[in-house]
């Protein structure tokens, strides 16, 4: 009986990488499993298993943490309420958001919120924040 591989082949690396890239770009969009292979340009079965062989996670693991990521970035640095961040990150529930921040950081999103507030750190206002969010994507449809 073979052994899975332990990451994938070289030659499909590249596409690997370009598929993860534009779950990096397009993180805030609901992406599917079809359209992220597509972008790999391979089966979404074989993309799967490729990706989470060389990556460690799943691509639906890994699209969340980047999510949490950048919704940590926003609780830290904006005066957005919880609830605006989960929807700006891409998440379409509040309860699946808290639960996988919690899992993921080790506390709720408005305890992480509270705790960096109080540090007396000057807040970005949430308007200037979703300004420059339409402006880079009016940017992008125009080039």
């Amino acid at each position: 009986m073979s052994r899975p591989p332990r990451r994938a082949p070289g030659d499909l690396l590249v596409h690997l990488r370009r598929a993860r890239d534009h779950m990096d770009r397009h993180y805030t969009e609901p992406l599917e499993l079809t359209a992220v292979a597509a972008v790999a340009g391979i089966s979404k079965y074989h993309f799967h298993r490729l990706f989470t062989v060389t990556y460690g996670c799943s691509p639906a693991a890994y699209l969340s943490q980047r999510r949490i990521e950048r919704a940590q970035d926003l609780l830290r640095a904006t005066n957005l309420t919880v609830t605006e961040v989960c929807y700006a990150v891409g998440f379409a529930s509040l309860g699946s958001f808290s639960s996988r921040f919690r899992e993921l950081v080790g506390e709720p999103p408005s305890e992480f919120q509270r705790r960096w507030a109080s540090s007396g750190a000057p807040r970005i206002p949430g308007c200037f924040v979703f300004m420059v969010g339409f402006a880079e994507r009016r940017g992008d449809a125009a080039s």
